[in-house]
């Protein structure tokens, strides 16, 4: 095993949660090669150093606090490599009131504000999908947060 990419790795871990995909892509980047690498990660892995399902729960709770819908932070687990079961079993875990959140995020952009006209109304709904919340939630908080 190459001692070079353990410290390496371990460095890397150190600062923040990162999937096996994601420390893979910033070794390689590092010019190490794939065969060097995958038996450093499999030992961080065995270690418990290196975890995608504890890197998705991290990744979920920073951006849920930062006030993103379910369809952003799947998007990025996706993107960021971790694997469909864990994504689908992190969404069963989960007891959030997405309708809740999505409120909170666009109270926190919005304030108390009414809706102008059709264009203030259609760049609300684009920050909201820009934010990952789906159609129905969005939707609904348009409807009952400032009718008339």
């Amino acid at each position: 095993m190459n001692k070079a990419i353990l410290h390496c790795s371990v460095g890397i871990l150190s600062r923040r949660e990162h999937s096996y995909e994601e420390l893979m892509q910033k070794l390689k980047l590092r010019q190490h090669s794939e065969d060097e690498i995958t038996p450093v990660l499999e030992f961080l892995i065995e270690k418990n150093y290196l975890s995608d399902q504890r890197f998705a729960e991290c990744l979920f709770g920073s951006r849920l606090n930062k006030g993103y819908g379910w369809l952003y932070i799947s998007n990025e687990l996706e993107q960021k490599g971790v694997c469909d079961t864990i994504i689908v079993e992190l969404s069963k875990n989960q007891q959030i009131d997405w309708y809740l959140q999505a409120e909170l995020a666009y109270n926190k952009r919005f304030g108390e504000s009414t809706i102008k006209d059709q264009k203030d109304k259609v760049k609300r709904i684009r920050f909201m999908q820009s934010r990952g919340f789906s159609s129905d939630e969005i939707m609904i908080l348009i409807k009952y947060t400032h009718s008339d």
